[in-house]
Formats: structure tokens, sequence, C-alpha cells
């Protein structure tokens, strides 16, 4: 590889791109030329020629010193938060605050800085650095400037040097489930699992069996076309949810509507279809309860509800109509934006407008299912905790949304579309993934203030009692790949983590809500240091945690992270039996997604839980001769335990004796990704009322809070 000219090393620095890397295995990689101006080229800046270069280097100090205030200030409260302001050289400069309350303040100090004075175009231009008060309140506030004739303002956001754990929660440790909804089904739901059986779940895990919490996968929105995109981690937004979760039955005006029997046979036939089928048909059962909604749409509300629609139309905004407005769009025209007539491409072209007039009945449609998911999701969280759950239900937020849907059209301004986000090649998926999923523009978001950002993270904890981040280090640095390229050809590109974490941190404090962070993969080690020190947890998966600095076999319980939540599998892994069974091996190399023979795949893998039921042994969870799935999963969960981790997950699938993943990486069509329906051990689906009277999830449920807090397991068998 011929090396990188100087020019390019500069510009890729200003911007945050990585010229080279650490791969998984320890070695350095350089970053190819083509993959470097890609990326540059995918935030607006040409980069193919020596000229081009320093022509953008020069814009962009230029643009620094044009600037009279940064775009947006970040910094923790209790600590000193500096930054610095432009003023024609030699012009004195008045700082103050606008807090978020109104309340003005002007203490803020003047301090030295010694920067040499700019020539702007013949204007010399001069910096002072200013120094905030300490302890300022959280939240977001205003910093104001006047210098001369002219004034400006700019963001200025206070966050939580320390998140921590609820309060409600205290020092004790607690556990939960993790389900995938869509595959939760119960006999009153529409094929697919509904908010009504979220709900069930909770109360049941929380009453019988003490559970704090319960993780949900990603409800995002899918476009509402068909096919409907199956992945929860692919979706057309990811502020607002997908009505496939309604309840139907659950809308009050369910209870006046006069063609209530024509609902129950559009529920009675999809049931039947959903009995047949091996896999989740979303678009049977979409189909037919849009047909519900429609009808339901249609029903007379009463003053009161009329008033409550009125308000969240109002609460929720442009933002709202935006989202309505697309899927209705899509409806149309398709789900993909880009093959839209050029009039409609943008939110504010041309011809959105008039679409908006004569669509209007269609818009409001999509807006009234997010006013009814909003009340499902409200009813979910208020009884888990009136069950007894101290966290309630805990979100899960995916890393970015289909380059085709309602995000990437309403917020094309502060995406990078020319690439995708994904992964390098690491250990388990050694040849990169591509998620197809547009990054954020690190420099957009500082110019917006990072209120769509803002906006999300609201969203998504509006009715949460915690937030799962996929891949949380995507808010430190983001894998991008030029579009068109493998997922080897890419580079990182970093983000301003004080202001994403912060916001992230601000957010939750406001809703007493915990967040965990998906960390799993190539980490730089100073990332899950930063995150404990801002009081976010980790994640620990008992299959990747090994004593690296030792002889590479289990890392001992006692030394597994505290501020964690720890399971024993994920989505991206079959169910515990599965796992046991090296059915993750098998269909890998069915698939053609091995790099080495299957049968050095099989050995490898019988090494590593040889290893495991040997830890077992040695701390006394499994005797000799027991190695039935179900005795080795409890012993797995039993080992979580003897773990410091604050919060521990016990994945539904394990509980009921699944053996099916749900995903495997590097496929799309290959495998019937996020479309398996819950089952047990004999491969037969399990709903959810079977749940609730199972001995084998009453077992493991019974056995990880016996292992987190003795005496209560103890005080409820008596």
């Amino acid at each position: 590889m011929t090396e990188l000219a100087p020019s390019l090393i500069e510009l890729a620095r200003r911007y945050g791109i990585a010229t080279d890397y650490e791969d998984w295995t320890g070695r350095r990689v350089r970053v190819s030329e083509t993959t470097l101006k890609a990326v540059l080229g995918s935030l607006g800046v040409a980069a193919d020629t020596e000229q081009e270069r320093n022509v953008a280097l020069t814009a962009k100090l230029r643009s620094h010193w044009a600037r009279r205030l940064p775009a947006t200030i970040v910094g923790r409260t209790g600590e000193p938060i500096r930054f610095w302001a432009h003023v024609t050289h030699g012009e004195p400069a008045v700082v103050w605050l606008q807090l978020e309350d109104g309340t003005v303040r002007a203490d803020v100090e003047q301090v030295d800085n010694f920067t040499p004075p700019f020539d702007l175009d013949g204007l010399w231009v001069g910096e002072a650095s200013f120094l905030l008060p300490t302890h300022l309140p959280l939240g977001y506030h205003r910093v104001h400037l006047r210098s001369g004739d002219s004034e400006t303002s700019t963001a200025l956001i206070v966050t939580p040097d320390w998140l921590g754990l609820p309060d409600r929660l205290g020092a004790r440790r607690a556990w939960g489930l993790a389900a995938q909804l869509y595959s939760v089904r119960s006999r009153q739901s529409w094929g697919v699992g509904d908010l009504t059986d979220l709900t069930d779940l909770a109360v049941w895990s929380a009453s019988r069996h003490g559970a704090d919490y319960l993780l949900v996968n990603p409800l995002h929105a899918a476009a509402p076309t068909k096919p409907m995109e199956p992945s929860p981690y692919l979706p057309t937004s990811r502020r607002f949810v997908n009505p496939i979760y309604l309840h139907v039955e659950a809308i009050p005006e369910f209870g006046g509507l006069t063609k209530r029997s024509r609902v129950r046979r559009l529920r009675s036939e999809v049931q039947q279809h959903a009995g047949r089928a091996d896999a989740i048909d979303r678009d049977s059962s979409w189909a037919a309860k849009r047909a519900a909604l429609k009808l339901l749409h249609s029903e007379p509300r009463s003053a009161g509800r009329e008033l409550s629609y009125a308000a969240f139309r109002d609460r929720e905004g442009r933002p709202l109509d935006d989202f309505a407005t697309w899927c209705a769009l899509a409806e149309k025209y398709g789900a993909d934006w880009h093959s839209w007539p050029e009039a409609l491409q943008h939110p504010d072209a041309s011809g959105v407008a008039d679409f908006v007039k004569k669509h209007s009945d269609t818009i409001d449609f999509h807006r009234w299912l997010q006013w009814q998911l909003d009340e499902q999701l409200a009813a979910a969280q208020s009884q888990a905790i009136r069950a007894g759950m101290s966290l309630g239900i805990m979100h899960d937020l995916a890393v970015g949304v289909h380059p085709n849907g309602a995000d990437a059209w309403a917020l094309q301004d502060v995406m990078a579309l020319g690439v995708t986000a994904g992964a390098p090649p690491d250990e388990f998926n050694q040849l990169g993934q591509d998620w197809s999923q547009p990054p954020w523009r690190p420099d957009r978001l500082d110019e917006h203030e990072y209120r769509p950002f803002r906006a999300l993270i609201r969203a998504v904890l509006r009715h949460a009692g915690g937030v799962r981040i996929d891949h949380i280090i995507g808010l430190f640095r983001l894998w991008w790949i030029p579009r068109g390229s493998s997922p080897t050809e890419g580079t990182y590109v970093r983000y301003d983590h004080e202001a994403m974490i912060g916001i992230v941190a601000l957010e939750a404090h406001r809703a007493g809500a915990v967040v965990v962070g998906e960390d799993l993969g190539t980490v730089e080690p100073w990332v899950r240091d930063y995150l404990l020190l801002r009081g976010l947890l980790g994640t620990s998966i008992l299959w990747f945690e090994l004593d690296r600095d030792g002889n590479g076999g289990p890392l001992p319980a006692e030394r597994w992270r505290e501020y964690c939540l720890s399971s024993v599998t994920t989505h991206d892994l079959p169910p515990t039996a599965g796992y046991l069974a090296g059915d993750h091996v098998r269909l890998r190399d069915s698939l053609g997604l091995l790099t080495r023979p299957v049968e050095e795949e099989l050995e490898s893998d019988r090494t590593e839980l040889a290893a495991w039921m040997a830890e077992l042994r040695r701390v006394g969870l499994l005797e000799d001769g027991e190695d039935e799935p179900e005795q080795v999963v409890v012993a797995l969960y039993r080992y979580l335990g003897r773990t410091p981790s604050r919060l521990l997950g016990v994945a539904l699938t394990d509980a009921v004796g699944d053996r099916r993943t749900q995903n495997q990486p590097g496929t799309t069509d290959e495998y019937p990704n996020w479309r398996v329906p819950l089952t047990g051990p004999d491969g037969r689906a399990v709903m959810l009322e079977d749940v609730f009277s199972d001995r084998r999830t009453a077992t493991l449920a019974e056995a990880v809070r016996g292992a987190i807090a003795p005496v209560a397991a103890e005080s409820a068998a008596r």
C-alpha cells in the first residue's frame, strides 16, 4: 500500500477519521486512500486531489474562525466548563447565561487566552476564553455573547457527572427477563407478540418471581409496507414505534365499536394462519391488524380523548408529522424515498405540502397509531411498577435506521448518506458486518445542538425504567463503510463522546432510568473505564468472559465487572441449550460463514464448553454426571449469581428450553432472522400462557432469584 499524502492524513484528522486502527488480533491496519476519500466525500469534503485537500483544509480553518461561539458547549455539573468566543480583535465581549428555567446569570469569568488573532478576509478576529460557574443545574441552557453591535447565542448542555442506578433500586442486585416481543405470542395476540403480552409477562415475572425489569427488543417502527422488515435493528425510525405491537382490543374505542365481530374475525383468521406457519409472518399480521385499526381510527372519541390526542400531537410536533407523512408516502410510492418523485424526496420539498392536503386522513391515521402506542407503552410501564418491579420495562435502542426509511428521509441533513455503519472483522464475525445504516454526521449533530439525538433518547426513555444501547461504542467511534465496499474496507469516525454520553446520562437522569451499554466486540480499553466513571453499565455475556490475562479459560465469577448487566447468551447466539449442542457452529457452517474447517470449529467449541463445565464443577454448581441441558443451563445462570454484576438477565428462550437462534449475523434471507417464534425443547410453539405455568421456566427464575437474594427466595418458597 502506498504512503498516504500528508494533506489527506491531516484532513482526515480534522474530521475525526482514523487513518489506521488496531484490529481484533492487535495488528495495526492502515486505511486505504480510497476509503478515506469516500468517507470525506460523505461529509461533503472533496479530497481527490492535492489542490482539493488544501482548499478543504483552508475552509475548515476559516469556518472555525468565522464562528463566534462553539456550535454546542457540553460540560458536566460540578466541573469547570471552558469555552472560546471569537470577536473583532480589540473589541470587548460580554457573555451571560440563560438557564432552562429562564433565569439569567452573569457570573461568567473571562480567563487568559494567548491565541494570536486570525486574518479573516482583512478582518482581524481575536479569541477570548470564558469559564462558567461550577455546579450549574442540569439541563439545556443558552450562552449569549454580545460584542459591538452584534449578539449571538449557542446551546449549553450541563450533564450529570455520574448517572448510576435509580435510588429505588437501592444497593441490591436485580434480575429480569430478556425477550424478543414479536416471538412471545399469546392466545389473544394477532400472530405477533404485542404490548399487552409485554405487560402480562412483566407483571407475571415481577409478582411471581421478583423480577425487577423486562428487557425487550427494539420496538422501533418498521415501514408499513410489504414485505415488512423483520429486523428490529433495522427500523425505518428509531423515534417512533412499530404499530404491529398494538393490542387492538385494548384501545378504549373498541368497546363502542359496532363492527367488533369483524375485528374478531380478522384476528381469528390471522391466528389460524400463524398456527400453521413455522416462522412469524408480519405481513399477514399487519394486514389484518391494520384493517381493524382503520375501523377504530374512524370511531368517535370522547371529548377527553380528543383533548388527550391533541396534547399528544402538540408534544410530538413536527417530527410526528414528518413520520406520519413518510408512512403515507411509503404506502403510495413504496418504502424507498430515493425512488419517489423528486418533489417528495425531502420533507421541505415542493410537493410534500400538496400531498399532505390530499392525504390528510391517512396521515392522521399514522399519527393516531403513535398515540395509541404511547398509551399502551405507558400502561405497560405503569403496571410493571405496580407489580413490584423497581425498573420496569427496559427498552433497546438500535444502532441506526434503514437508509431508505422515515428517519433517513426526515433527518437526511444530519446523516451521512454515502456510507453505511457496521463493524470490522472480529473473532465471531470474521468477515466484518455491514448494517446498511446511514450514520449520524458528527459535524451536523454539533451544528444542530444535538437536537435530533436528544429527541431520540428522550423518546425511548419516555415510558421506561432503563435502556439498553446497542453497540454503545458507536457513541465514541463508528465503523463507516463506503457504499458498495466490503466491511473490511471501512474506517472509524470519531464522535464527541462527552456530548453523546452526556446527553444519554441527562435524559436518563430525568427519566429516573438506568442505562446499559452493549460494549461487546472490539473496544478501546479506556472506553469501558469511561462508561464506568459516568455511571453507565456495560454488558457481560458468559461465553465471552474469558481470562485473557491468564490461561484463556473462563474468567472466575469474582473477577467479573460489577457495573454491568450479565447474561449467559445474546440474541446473536442460539439459546443456551442450542449453544451447548454446537448448533451455532453447524448453522454458520451451513451458511458458509466459517473461515476454517467445521471440524476445527467444533473441536474448539467442545474445548471451550469443557472448560466451562469444569468451572461449574470447581465452584460446586454442577455435580459429576449432571450433563442434561436443563441442569447445565440452571448451573450457568447460578454462576452469574456468583459474580458481582448489579443486573442479571435471563433469556426467555433459555427459560423455556428453546434452541433456535433469533438472528445469525452475516445473513439476510439465508436464515429466518427475527422471525423465529418462541418454542420449547421439542420444537413446538410455546404461548405466553404456557410460560406462566411452565415448570422449567419457574425453576430457572427461582434459581436466579435465589442466587442474588437467597433470603427473599427462601421466604417466597415458604
